[in-house]
C-alpha cells in the first residue's frame, strides 16, 4: 500500500490573507479539503499533497484568478522552509546547495522532485510535482517554482536573474503578476517547468556561508532527516517521472542513477513484483490525463513530452490503454465539464 504523500503546512503561509483578500472564505475553503484550519499556526503539520492541490485549484476558481499559488509565493521568505532553509544556509557553493535542495528537499515537501542539467555553460533545473491522484497541480506548479525563484535570489543576491522561467501550461490572460514576481524572461507552453539560467554561477561561494556552521548544520541533520526509507519501486518512479520528457527514460538509465546496473535494477522491481514498463506505463496514463485536462497543448506534443519517439507509437499506445483517441478523450471530457455546468 502507498503511503500518502505529505508536506509541511508552512506551504499554507499567506494563504489566509491572500483567500480574504480576493474575498473567499479561508475556513470554508479548508474544510471543502478537510485541512485542519489549526495548521495555519502551526508550520510543521504535516498535511497530504493531493489535499493541498485541491485547495489550490479550488481557491483560485472560487476567487476568479487563474494565479493564486503565484500570489502566495509572492510574500515568501526564505524562512518559510523551516530546517531545509537552514541546510541551504549553510551551503558553500550553488552547486552543493543544489545538491542539498535535492537530498533533502522531503524535510519540506514529498512531492517535488528536481533533476538539474547542466550542458554548454547552461544549468537546466527542472521540477515535477508527483501527485497521489491525477489532480490539477496548475497552481501548485506556480507556488512552487515561484518559491524556488525567490529562494535562488537569496543565495546568489538580489542581483540574479536568469535566462528564463518555464511552465508547461498555457500564459494566463494577466501576465502581471508573473512579471512582477519574476521579473525575466516567461515561456509557457513549455516542455519543462523549470528554471534555465548560466552554469557559471555554479561554483561560487555562497555569501551566508560559515564552515562552523556547516558542521553544526550536519550533525543536526543526522537528527532531523528522518526521510522514510523508499521501496525501490517508488524510487524508480520518481526518476522515470523527471526522465520521461527529456528522451532519455530507460532501464539503463535509470539504473545509472541509481548506481546499479540494469540486471540488478530489474530484479530488485520482480522482487517487489514491479516491472520498469509497467511503472513507466503508469506515469504516461498519469501525465496524459494532465496534459489533457489541464493544458492546451497540442495533441501532437504529447508524444514527445510522454517519450514517444513518433506520433503514431503515441496513438496506438493512447488507443490501447484509454479505447479512443486522445482527440476524442479530448472531447469527452470538455463535454463533461460543460454538463456539470
Amino acid at each position: 500500500m502507498t503511503m500518502k504523500k505529505m508536506h509541511r503546512s508552512a506551504c499554507l503561509t499567506n494563504f489566509a490573507e491572500l483567500a480574504q483578500a480576493l474575498h473567499i472564505s479561508p475556513l470554508e475553503q479548508l474544510r471543502q479539503v478537510d485541512i485542519n484550519p489549526a495548521c495555519l499556526v502551526n508550520p510543521d503539520t504535516m498535511i497530504p499533497v493531493s489535499a493541498l492541490f485541491e485547495l489550490l485549484e479550488n481557491s483560485a476558481r472560487a476567487a476568479g484568478v487563474d494565479n493564486f499559488g503565484l500570489r502566495m509565493a509572492e510574500g515568501r521568505r526564505i524562512s518559510n522552509l523551516g530546517p531545509l532553509a537552514i541546510v541551504l544556509r549553510n551551503q558553500p557553493t550553488m552547486r552543493t546547495a543544489l545538491e542539498a535542495l535535492r537530498n533533502y528537499g522531503h524535510l519540506q515537501t514529498e512531492a517535488l522532485v528536481l533533476l538539474f542539467e547542466e550542458s554548454d555553460g547552461v544549468l537546466i533545473i527542472r521540477e515535477e510535482l508527483i501527485a497521489d491522484r491525477r489532480e490539477p497541480v496548475r497552481q501548485a506548479t506556480e507556488l512552487s517554482l515561484g518559491v524556488l525563484y525567490r529562494t535562488l535570489r537569496v543565495l546568489l543576491g538580489e542581483e540574479w536573474r536568469p535566462s528564463a522561467v518555464c511552465f508547461r501550461h498555457s500564459a494566463p490572460a494577466d501576465l502581471s503578476v508573473h512579471r512582477r514576481v519574476f521579473g525575466t524572461r516567461l515561456q509557457f507552453g513549455s516542455n519543462i517547468d523549470g528554471i534555465i539560467c548560466r552554469a557559471e554561477m555554479l561554483d561560487d561561494p555562497l555569501p551566508h556561508y560559515d564552515a562552523e556552521s556547516a558542521r553544526y548544520m550536519q550533525k543536526l541533520l543526522e537528527v532531523i532527516n528522518t526521510q522514510p526509507v523508499q521501496s525501490i519501486g517508488e524510487r524508480v518512479r520518481q526518476l522515470a517521472w523527471v526522465l520521461l520528457s527529456t528522451g532519455r527514460c530507460s532501464l539503463e538509465v535509470v539504473a545509472q542513477h541509481l548506481g546499479v546496473d540494469r540486471r540488478t535494477l530489474h530484479r530488485h522491481l520482480q522482487k517487489e513484483g514491479q516491472s520498469f514498463s509497467d511503472i513507466l506505463d503508469s506515469i504516461r496514463c498519469d501525465l496524459a490525463v494532465r496534459y489533457l485536462t489541464q493544458h492546451d497543448r497540442p495533441i501532437k506534443d504529447l508524444a514527445e513530452l510522454l517519450g514517444f519517439s513518433e506520433l503514431s507509437a503515441f496513438s496506438r499506445w493512447f488507443t490501447h490503454r484509454f479505447g479512443c483517441t486522445a482527440t476524442t478523450w479530448r472531447q469527452r471530457q470538455g463535454a463533461d465539464k460543460a454538463l456539470s455546468r
